[in-house]
């Protein structure tokens, strides 16, 4: 099996994107530079062959009747200009008949029509370039035109096309060469920031989870290092919750486990208090059962308010499905739950399982300490969410009220079964969804109420 590539840098990512970019850049600067000196040569070399034929055009006058060339030497003069080049001239009347030129057998053949014309054709079977310049006499013994016919081959356009490129090339290509090292520098200086946060996160103790600071940081990075210092605080709150479960349920059962070692060996022991003990053994493993199912509820509220999608909900649905359950028959048996709704929607925007939890301990701690008539309900408040739950009991004592919500909150007059995390289970699912939590006296009882932002709904009001 093969092994893994090395992740590449991001260094030599920019790196070899910049490289990229200059390449492609080069490509078309050098198609370019080629194109504009191609036609810089063609220009230059055209006027040269241009000179020399109208010098030699020039120099045709009519003597007895025929056209008679004496051969300028600046004309040659002109197409020395180009050395390594073979030259072609010719000199002929309107009727194609040969006056002058270097071979009388070779026949170019020139475009028609304007008195000076360029075209390309074959030298010999090389590749050149020519000029036509036409003449024309309107005189007494003579009358028609003279065409001069001047060419030389391309070996000086070539040299001077590449000449020029690599006189325009050559310093381009050492300030690529250049910009690759300053970007080299530049990248490195951009991502120093990066190297600090990795040597900043490996220095850190395992369980440090405070933030990050970010003022100091580019703004590119800023982002980055703020969403990383939210997943943090999430990381944080969940590792804060599993060591207080691990703490809460290490020093909530060693008192409940040694009860129960101590009525069941009791119950062993003597026989004439057997059911006794056997009584309150049952009513131990009760009272821890409730403790564990309260202690995984606020585990399971707390890991919830980070990761767990918030949905609509109705708070009507919460108090009804709490009602239908049924679950007050065997908490209060013979105590009868009213459940009190409208007919308008109550929303709120939160964890629905959360809110079935805070429902079923509010009702709960109700159906324990409080007095009957009992009743649940929800109902809309100006721009809150209400989900209360209301008995016929005067309430705690306003020194244990002040301290409602804490955990593990009991006093001396707390039932065995009552472990002090009901409340606690509601302040934290009002905490996670914006709300609070309200204790309010009446004169027909005491009301415990879950307060939320209420959510915009369809309809009237």
């Amino acid at each position: 099996m093969a092994e893994p590539r090395a992740p590449q840098s991001l260094t030599a990512r920019v790196l070899l994107a910049v490289l990229l970019i200059l390449m492609l850049g080069g490509l078309l600067v050098a198609g370019s530079t080629w194109w504009n000196g191609r036609l810089a040569a063609r220009q230059s070399y055209d006027r040269l062959l241009l000179g020399a034929a109208s010098d030699i055009a020039e120099s045709i006058r009519i003597q007895a009747g025929q056209p008679l060339v004496d051969l300028p030497v600046s004309a040659f003069q002109l197409l020395a200009q180009a050395p390594d080049d073979r030259i072609f001239y010719q000199v002929r009347d309107a009727t194609g008949r040969f006056i002058t030129g270097l071979d009388e057998t070779t026949a170019i053949d020139a475009p028609r029509g304007a008195d000076s014309a360029y075209f390309e054709a074959a030298l010999n079977g090389e590749p050149a370039r020519f000029v036509r310049v036409t003449r024309r006499f309107a005189e007494r013994d003579y009358s028609g035109q003279i065409v001069v016919l001047v060419g030389q081959t391309l070996h000086a356009r070539r040299a001077m096309t590449r000449t020029l490129m690599a006189d325009a090339l050559l310093p381009m290509a050492i300030a690529g060469l250049a910009l690759v090292l300053m970007s080299g520098f530049v990248v490195r200086s951009a991502l120093r920031p990066l190297e600090a946060l990795s040597r900043n996160l490996m220095q850190r103790d395992p369980y440090d989870l405070t933030p990050m600071r970010t003022d100091r940081l580019p703004r590119e990075l800023q982002g980055t290092i703020a969403a990383m210092n939210r997943f943090m605080a999430r990381l944080d709150r969940q590792v804060d919750a599993m060591r207080n479960l691990i703490s809460d349920t290490a020093h909530q059962l060693r008192t409940p486990v040694a009860a129960i070692r101590v009525q069941a060996e009791t119950a062993l022991d003597d026989r004439e208090t057997r059911a006794r003990s056997l009584e309150r053994l049952l009513a131990r493993t009760r009272s821890l059962g409730t403790l564990l199912d309260q202690l995984l509820s606020r585990a399971m509220v707390i890991h919830r308010t980070d990761s767990a999608p918030r949905l609509p909900v109705d708070l009507r649905e919460v108090a009804l499905e709490i009602v239908e359950r049924r679950d007050h028959e065997v908490l209060a048996p013979g105590v009868e739950v009213r459940l009190k709704i409208g007919d308008l929607p109550v929303m709120v925007t939160a964890d629905p399982f959360s809110l079935q939890e805070a429902a079923r301990n509010l009702l709960g701690n109700a159906l324990r300490h409080g007095q009957a008539p009992v009743s649940i309900g929800a109902e809309r408040r100006g721009d809150r969410a209400v989900l209360w739950v209301r008995d016929g009991g005067p309430g705690p004592d306003k020194a244990v009220a002040e301290r409602l919500g804490s955990r593990f909150n009991r006093d001396a007059s707390s039932a065995e079964g009552n472990v002090g995390l009901g409340l606690s289970i509601v302040h934290s699912v009002a905490a996670a969804f914006g709300g609070h939590v309200e204790m309010t006296r009446h004169n027909d009882g005491f009301e415990a109420a879950l307060i939320l932002p209420a959510s915009p709904t369809e309809g009237p009001e």
